[in-house]
């Protein structure tokens, strides 16, 4: 593994959590990383980082995920977390994958492997996927 990998910091490894969400479908369009984005942007760990350092903070992620690929790049990340931000970042990235209301297979396969690596005890990880997309469900639909 690369440098960056190796020394990756906890808001490092919680946007590569997210982006690794917005990408496991092996596109990454312009809504989804305005989304992406959206979802960072207020969070402490962001909130004073310049357009520029969040700039270059997404192009080195987006370099390791071209090398390391979606789960190469959360394998790398977790372990840089403590728990309350596995537990946030599973919900982000949860967020970030149900906000569309359309959930491929790739999607759904990246959501399942996640919640099993986040290492949350007690189904916690199925719980959090669960509430995050019942709140996104459009249940007017019905």
């Amino acid at each position: 593994m690369d440098s960056f990998i190796d020394s990756m910091t906890s808001a490092e490894a919680f946007a590569a959590v997210a982006l690794a969400a917005v990408a496991c479908d092996g596109s990454l369009g312009r809504d989804e990383a305005h989304a992406l984005r959206l979802q960072l942007e207020y969070r402490s760990l962001y909130r004073d980082r310049s357009e520029a350092a969040m700039g270059d903070l997404f192009d080195t992620l987006l370099h390791n995920l071209r090398d390391q690929g979606v789960m190469g790049l959360v394998d790398a990340a977790l372990p840089q977390l403590s728990t309350s931000q596995r537990q946030s970042a599973l919900a982000v990235a949860s967020h970030l994958v149900h906000a569309d209301r359309t959930v491929t297979s790739e999607e759904a396969s990246f959501l399942d492997s996640l919640a099993r690596r986040v290492d949350l005890p007690n189904g916690e990880a199925a719980t959090i996927v669960a509430a995050i997309e019942a709140l996104n469900r459009d249940s007017l639909d019905d």
